[in-house]
């Protein structure tokens, strides 16, 4: 098996989109600031609908685009599996910025859309009726997390796409401990539109 595209898929997961866009727009370091979290949601605390929707759409672009291009080179499912998963790792642990990432929601979201479109589009859908009845990002996080590995093994039938999903929830879930945590508390943020 060619190990290079997971690597190389780990190198552009590991590119911080909050990171590059809050230092270009002038907006304080995400990760010592609000949740401390290089995350699209935070980056909507401390800057604003405008720069979260770029980082949303760089995190998202950074899960797609290494399937996109490892598929011009192969089509089996087990080594873009590899490629989605080293990509969503790059996110959570990425090796230019002291492997201090996000939480992989979006990236993950790219990872679904370049092996099951409709799978991605079901789960957004999931993300946004969750957030607006709920209020809570984590919340919706977790739930579309959960539900994805069974909508790709409904979509897909592949033991191979499922697991890497499987593997992508589990590493959310793990990620979000201290929201589940505040969950319990009460005293997790809720989502607040207006510039912070």
């Amino acid at each position: 098996m060619d190990y290079t595209l997971p690597i190389f898929a780990y190198f552009i997961g590991s590119i911080s989109c909050s990171v590059l866009i809050c230092k270009l727009t002038g907006l304080p370091d995400p990760r010592q600031t609000g949740s401390n979290n290089p995350g699209a949601t935070n980056v909507l605390r401390i800057g604003g609908k405008q720069v979260a929707a770029l980082t949303l759409s760089g995190d998202v672009l950074k899960g797609s685009l290494p399937i996109i291009l490892a598929s011009l080179i192969t089509h089996d499912t087990l080594i873009l599996s590899l490629v989605g998963v080293f990509a969503f790792l790059g996110h959570l642990y990425p090796i230019f910025f002291q492997f201090q990432g996000g939480k992989g929601v979006a990236t993950a979201i790219g990872v679904y859309l370049a092996l099951s479109w409709p799978v991605a589009l079901i789960l957004i859908g999931i993300w946004l009726i969750t957030a607006f009845m709920f209020r809570y990002s984590s919340v919706a996080s977790l739930t579309s997390a959960i539900i994805a590995p069974i909508l790709i093994a409904i979509f897909t039938k592949d033991n191979s796409l499922t697991l890497s999903c499987i593997l992508i929830a589990l590493l959310i879930i793990f990620r979000h401990r201290a929201n589940l945590l505040r969950l319990m508390k009460g005293t997790e943020s809720k989502i607040k539109l207006k510039r912070s």
